[in-house]
């Protein structure tokens, strides 16, 4: 364990200056790699363990940002961080005490719908009450500093990520991932337990939306609620393997990489080739690349 933070310190470290000495274009990819890692991270904190396959993160992601859109003329930078992550403590809250007694494909249709319910309320308050349509954001902030925070919110949500993996929250979680009854059964309040990695998740979720805002410079809903944060954070959870340590970054790093040189080549193409992508994740590798690795060197051990 203490190898691996010392691994993974070095090579915040690493990132953290890479600034001083890379291009513009090579820190935009940076910035996008480490934001990818930061949500499927913080998404498999919470999904990985229970198994609730939650697509909630377009809705949290938007609202980090539109909240940091709305307060960076009137607050601080910090400030606008902690009224972000506050606000998507509360909106966690709210929707896991909604939600999280409902399971299955119930889960995963509402939390779909969770985002496009937000963009649609965030829309007609936009219209009717401010008679605007999206908003600027004016912050003294570059690449480089979005991609500090990024890595700084990075080093939290692993070592977040760790404790959970560890501790006896985490074997409770897993529990819960197996068999509901029998962790009611051996006294685990499942309501709690689900709904406190959900508010953490969602939290950090909303952090990275309020970060990376300052680079759109332009906040619509129709731009940071893209469902297709949802999916692509997903897809790389599982790519790497929702339930190991940093299964989540292994996944995080190619398919940030894949799905901008799609994106580049095949613009009309885009999603589909990314449906296409999720199908083989699902059926080839599913329980990612690092549980694949682990039954090939017991395959090759027995033979």
């Amino acid at each position: 364990m203490w190898l691996q933070a010392v691994i993974a310190g070095v090579v915040l470290a690493g990132l953290a200056a890479a600034p001083f000495f890379l291009q513009a274009y090579s820190i935009g990819l940076l910035v996008g790699v480490a934001s990818a890692a930061v949500l499927a991270t913080a998404w498999a904190m919470f999904s990985g363990p229970t198994r609730y396959v939650s697509l909630a993160t377009a809705a949290f992601y938007g609202v980090g940002a539109y909240v940091a859109a709305a307060a960076a003329d009137s607050m601080a930078w910090p400030f606008v961080l902690v009224l972000a992550g506050a606000i998507g403590a509360v909106m966690a809250l709210v929707v896991g005490l909604s939600t999280l007694r409902l399971a299955g494909i119930y889960f995963v249709i509402f939390s779909f719908g969770l985002a496009e319910l937000v963009r649609q309320l965030i829309t007609w308050y936009e219209v009717n009450i401010t008679g605007t349509l999206g908003r600027y954001l004016f912050v003294d902030l570059q690449p480089r500093h979005i991609l500090w925070q990024l890595l700084a919110l990075f080093a939290v949500t692993i070592a977040l990520s760790a404790w959970v993996h560890r501790g006896r929250i985490g074997l409770a979680l897993r529990v819960i991932g197996d068999d509901e009854a029998v962790a009611a059964h051996c006294g685990i309040n499942l309501a709690r337990t689900k709904l406190l990695l959900f508010v953490a998740s969602g939290t950090i979720i909303t952090l990275t939306g309020a970060i990376m805002s300052p680079l759109w410079v332009y906040i619509e809903p129709a731009i940071v609620f893209d469902p297709t944060v949802s999916f692509m954070t997903v897809i790389m959870a599982l790519l790497g393997g929702a339930n190991r340590l940093w299964g989540p970054t292994l996944g995080a790093v190619p398919m940030f990489l894949v799905f901008e040189w799609l994106g580049a080549n095949f613009p009309n193409h885009s999603l589909i080739l990314l449906g296409l992508l999720f199908i083989a994740v699902v059926f080839l590798l599913p329980n990612g690349v690092l549980a694949g690795i682990d039954d090939l060197r017991r395959r090759r051990a027995r033979a």
